[in-house]
């Protein structure tokens, strides 16, 4: 396999007889990796009919398709894969040495965007990167719901995403960074009016006619909660809704009522008394949260170094 460079000059000849253009197969893989052609457009910073054009041409060189339509993006062929497969080292050590675009390799590196849930980027990710900025690290941070800050990376507003959502099929990369523990907590003055094991024995019962503080009105975080410990389904509605867990958790201080936070985010207040656990169950209800990238050549980047250093901070979470 040869490629076109660039200028257009033919490094050799591809399978179909006719020399591959570097950019198609740069366009190729992006396509593969992001999942559908607008994603593509936005990393490469072309228009979407270029992106289209681009592969349409590489297919005719090739002699057959490399994606298939879907409802949502396109799905590789069998001969995309077998395609990346030979291409991706190959052009990923390229991009490393000459930067995106050709850029000078020797230029600053732009800002690292990163994106998370504002609870966990503000109490854990935040503080863990301080060093790293103090050390030079240029961060754009953005907050947000997981699935929307999935699907901005893959479209290339972000570098690296935390989210406590894993991603589905193969166009971005996830590892998972942490299990949040989730605690049923409220401030003493609640907790004196649960003592004495009835919450123990009546279980969910027990929380009937207490106001309950929650997320939004879904309960999310509490109905997970009733169905993992206490084997019931949470029909009561919420006496407080904040869309932020520290709002939550603020409220619940003050004696709001009854919520579920998860344990990193409490640990102080439990710790000076501000809340108190009304259960320790054996086998709480946890979530993994994941550090999401996508696909592409790994080295020394300042993606890569904030990626193994947040997994590395990440383990006593």
């Amino acid at each position: 396999m040869t490629y076109r460079n660039v200028n257009g000059s033919a490094s050799g000849e591809g399978p179909a007889g006719g020399p591959l253009d570097l950019q198609q197969l740069r366009t190729f893989l992006a396509v593969h990796r992001s999942g559908s052609f607008t994603a593509a457009a936005q990393l490469l910073r072309l228009s979407q009919p270029t992106v289209t054009t681009q592969i349409r041409s590489l297919e005719r060189r090739l002699g057959h398709t490399l994606f298939e339509r879907l409802p949502r993006g396109v799905a590789p062929t069998v001969e995309a894969n077998d395609l990346v497969a030979r291409v991706a080292g190959p052009l990923d050590a390229l991009e490393e040495v000459a930067g995106p675009d050709g850029a000078d390799p020797t230029a600053p590196a732009p800002p690292l965007r990163l994106a998370g849930p504002a609870e966990v980027v503000r109490s854990l990710v935040l503080p863990a990167l301080a060093p790293l900025v103090a050390e030079g690290v240029r961060l754009r941070v953005r907050t947000g719901l997981a699935d929307d800050l999935l699907e901005e990376l893959r479209g290339g507003r972000h570098d690296l995403v935390v989210s406590t959502v894993r991603p589905r099929g193969r166009a971005l990369v996830a590892e998972p960074l942490m299990d949040e523990e989730f605690v049923l907590v409220a401030a003493p003055a609640w907790a004196d009016r649960l003592r004495g094991g009835r919450l123990a024995r009546q279980g969910a019962a027990a929380l009937c006619e207490v106001p309950l503080v929650a997320y939004d009105d879904e309960l999310p975080i509490l109905r997970r909660y009733w169905r993992h410990v206490f084997g019931v389904r949470l029909t009561c509605v919420p006496a407080v809704t904040v869309p932020d867990l520290r709002g939550v958790r603020a409220a619940a201080e003050n004696g709001a009522g009854v919520t579920v936070l998860p344990r990193y985010l409490c640990r102080e207040a439990l710790a000076d008394g501000r809340l108190v656990a009304l259960l320790e169950p054996e086998d709480p209800p946890i979530n993994t949260v994941y550090l999401v990238r996508r696909p592409g050549p790994a080295g020394s980047s300042q993606l890569d170094r904030v990626h193994r250093h947040l997994l590395s901070a990440a383990r006593p979470w």
